[in-house]
C-alpha cells in the first residue's frame, strides 16, 4: 500500500515510491509511457522524477503532457549539471547554465514551476556560492520550489547548507544519492547527514542498475539491460562481489516467496533516512511487479537479514566503537 511521507522539512507529502521518467520519450514512446504513468497514479504514486538530459529533453516533453491535467496532484523533479547542448556553456553548475537549464526544463514541461530541482552533480569548477545564488533566485522568482543536491558527497551538502544559511538564501532540501544493497556507502556519512539535517531523501537505482532483479541469476546476460548496453552501469556494477551478493539476494528472496525486484526496491525504502527510492520500469509488467514493493513489511527484522547478505561499509572513522552502542572512552 502507498503511504505518503513528508519530504524532509518541507511539508510536502510524496508517496512513498517515486517513479523515474528517465526512459520516457526512449524506450517508452508516447503509449507506453502514458499506459506507465496511468498505471502509478492509480497505485497513489504522486511524484516522478525528471532531468534536462534524458532522452535528449524528450522525457520532460513527455511528461509534460502527461502531467497537464493534474499538475497541481504531483511532485515533480528536473535537474541540470551534465552537457544539455553543443555548445561550451550547456553544461555545469554555473549562474549562466542553471538559468537557462530552468527555461528549458520549464517549456519542456510545459509548466510554471518546477517543485524539486537539483543539482545533477558538484561542480568542482563553479563556486558554490554562484551556485547557490543562482538557486536561491530562481525560488525567488517562483520557478523552482525546492533546491536539491544530487550525487553530492556528505561534505559538500554540509557546507552548501553553511553557505545558505550565512546569506539567508533557499538551502538544498532534499537529496539524491545512489543507494542499494551492493552500493552501500551512503549509510556511512550521508543518510545520517540527511537524518540530522531534515533532508528529505530519494535513493535512486534501488535495482543495482537491474542486477538485484533476477534476471542476472546464474551468469544470464539478458541482451536488453543497462548492464549490457551501457558502459557506464557496467563498470558501476561489474564487481564479482555485487554478483554474488545478487544471487545471494535473489535466492533469499524466491525462498521466501518474494519478487527480487520488489524487495530491493523494499529494502532500500525501509531505510530510516529514505523518504522515497526513485525506480523505473521498462515494460509495464515490470512496472507492476516493482509497485508491489509498497505491500512489502519492512521489519527491522528483515531488514536485517537481507542486508547480512552484503558487505557492511567501513565506518567514517576508523574508532572501533563506531559499530556499538556509543559508550564514553577514556581515551
Amino acid at each position: 500500500m502507498i503511504e505518503y511521507r513528508y519530504l524532509g522539512r518541507t511539508g510536502v507529502r510524496v508517496s512513498s515510491l517515486c517513479f523515474g521518467t528517465m526512459l520516457f520519450g526512449k524506450e517508452a514512446d508516447e503509449a507506453g509511457a502514458a499506459e506507465q504513468f496511468a498505471v502509478c497514479r492509480e497505485r497513489g504514486i504522486n511524484f516522478f522524477d525528471c532531468a534536462d538530459i534524458y532522452a535528449g529533453g524528450r522525457s520532460e516533453e513527455v511528461l509534460g503532457r502527461l502531467i497537464r491535467d493534474c499538475r497541481d496532484e504531483v511532485v515533480i523533479t528536473s535537474k541540470a549539471f551534465f552537457p544539455s547542448g553543443p555548445g561550451p556553456n550547456d553544461q555545469g553548475a554555473s549562474r549562466l547554465h542553471l538559468l537557462n537549464s530552468v527555461e528549458g526544463s520549464l517549456r519542456r514541461l510545459g509548466t510554471d514551476r518546477i517543485d524539486l530541482y537539483f543539482i545533477h552533480r558538484f561542480d568542482g569548477r563553479t563556486a558554490l556560492e554562484e551556485s547557490l545564488r543562482a538557486l536561491d533566485d530562481l525560488v525567488r522568482q517562483g520557478k523552482i520550489l525546492y533546491p536539491g543536491a544530487s550525487n553530492f558527497a556528505a561534505w559538500q551538502v554540509e557546507k552548501a547548507l553553511g553557505i545558505s544559511a550565512r546569506k539567508g538564501w533557499s538551502p538544498f532540501k532534499v537529496i539524491q544519492p545512489m543507494y542499494n544493497l551492493v552500493k552501500r556507502q551512503a549509510e556511512v556519512e550521508i543518510l545520517p547527514m540527511a537524518e540530522a539535517e531534515g533532508l528529505g531523501v530519494m535513493p535512486y537505482s534501488p535495482l543495482a542498475g537491474g542486477l538485484l532483479s533476477g534476471k542476472y541469476a546464474a551468469g544470464r546476460k539478458p541482451r536488453e539491460s543497462r548492464l549490457t548496453e551501457n558502459k557506464i552501469y557496467e563498470t558501476r556494477y561489474g564487481a564479482e562481489e555485487m554478483h554474488r551478493t545478487a544471487e545471494r539476494f535473489v535466492d533469499f528472496a524466491r525462498a521466501r516467496g518474494f519478487e527480487p525486484t520488489a524487495l530491493a526496491i523494499a529494502w532500500t525504502a525501509g531505510h530510516p533516512a529514505v523518504t522515497s527510492p526513485v525506480f523505473g520500469a521498462r515494460t509495464i509488467d515490470h512496472l507492476r511487479i516493482a509497485l508491489t514493493a509498497a505491500d512489502i513489511p519492512m521489519t527491522a527484522e528483515l531488514r536485517s537479514e537481507i542486508s547480512a547478505l552484503a558487505s557492511e561499509p567501513p565506518p567514517a572513522t576508523d574508532r572501533s566503537e563506531e559499530r556499538t552502542e556509543y559508550r564514553y572512552f577514556m581515551r
